[in-house]
């Protein structure tokens, strides 16, 4: 791959990316607004929303970071057994397991000093980890894809794969979230 290091040859790349990302990000405003009694009913996901796509994005944008760095040295293979690549993805996954639930935690306890808690604690740490485990498993899939799409169209990984990690990350984190919300409440 060569790489045009200008302004424009990364607008190029970037722009018809960014424009079909706003489309994405205007669905997820859309399922977000799908769900406003459930956010009303319950504060404590209300609270939940943005930290867990915040930190979803975040791990995407770690791991894309570490594998756009491993492509550009040459050390990146798309292989089934590439260590490189199962070690990353099972570090996002652990981090999301140690993070999620301070998020949880730290949402009810928000909750239940500003508003009063309507959920227990228990309830709240149960959807905050299962839905930052399902996310991240998800942030390993878009990342790996959207970094191999970057490789097979011979585009930057920089310039592309952060912007479509993050945007995806937070559509599906709306999903992810209140789909586990229906199932534990």
């Amino acid at each position: 791959m060569t790489t045009d290091w200008t302004v424009r040859a990364i607008m190029r790349a970037a722009l018809p990316v960014l424009l079909v990302l706003t489309l994405v990000e205007i669905g997820s405003g859309l399922v977000l607004g799908s769900f406003e009694s459930d956010l009303l009913r319950y504060p404590t996901l209300l609270v939940l929303v943005p930290v867990t796509i915040g930190t979803a994005g975040n791990l995407g944008s770690v791991l894309a970071a570490r594998l756009s760095t491993a492509f550009h040295l040459g050390t990146l293979s798309f292989a089934p057994d590439d260590d490189l690549l199962a070690g990353n993805a099972v570090a996002t996954v652990v981090l999301a397991l140690t993070v999620f639930p301070v998020i949880g935690v730290g949402a009810w306890v928000l909750t239940s000093l500003t508003v009063g808690a309507v959920l227990a604690p228990g309830t709240v740490l149960l959807v905050a980890v299962v839905s930052g485990a399902a996310l991240a498993v998800v942030a390993v899939v878009v990342t790996a894809v959207a970094t191999y799409w970057a490789y097979r169209f011979e585009l930057d990984p920089d310039d592309v794969v952060i912007p479509v990690v993050t945007n995806v990350c937070d559509v599906l984190g709306v999903v992810v979230l209140f789909v586990v919300a229906q199932l534990v409440l």
